[in-house]
């Protein structure tokens, strides 16, 4: 900190800004790296199946749409509850969106996350809703066994 000294009044102090912000730009480069986007659409509530065909994707999905199907037999969609009977409007909304972003909902991935407890005929009523509204991809999720 460097003091000028002046003929009338107290001094003033000069502080330079450039450290604090060179440092707080490093910090949020730090986190983007560190951040870990795939794990950030998981729900702690879905316990996945195991598997040992299981296996990480090849490919990058470009802006999936994750449906998380619940043990009860609800689907967790943007952190809300829904019924399953109930997310066709829910993909409705979804599809008109794609549309006005200039994308087809047949191009865009559905990624489906089933606790290993729900029911087969509940991970079927969605792929079949989804298929209604226009989404052609699909991917399963399970968990990694092992054995």
């Amino acid at each position: 900190m460097a003091r000028r000294p002046t003929t009338a009044g107290p001094p003033t102090t000069d502080i330079d800004m450039t450290p604090m912000i060179d440092m707080t730009f490093q910090l949020i480069t730090f986190f983007m790296f560190v951040m870990n986007f795939s794990e950030a659409e998981q729900d702690e509530r879905i316990r996945l199946p195991l598997s040992q065909l299981a296996k990480p994707s090849d490919r990058i999905v470009e802006k999936p749409l994750t449906l998380q199907l619940t043990s009860a037999g609800s689907v967790i969609y943007a952190g809300e509850l829904v019924a399953v009977r109930d997310i066709g409007g829910y993909l409705e909304r979804e599809k008109t969106v794609m549309r006005d972003a200039g994308r087809e909902p047949a191009g865009a991935t559905v990624i489906i996350r089933a606790d290993g407890r729900s029911k087969t005929g509940e991970v079927q009523e969605i792929i079949r809703i989804c298929q209604e509204k226009g989404f052609e991809r699909f991917a399963l999720r399970a968990q990694y066994d092992e054995g």
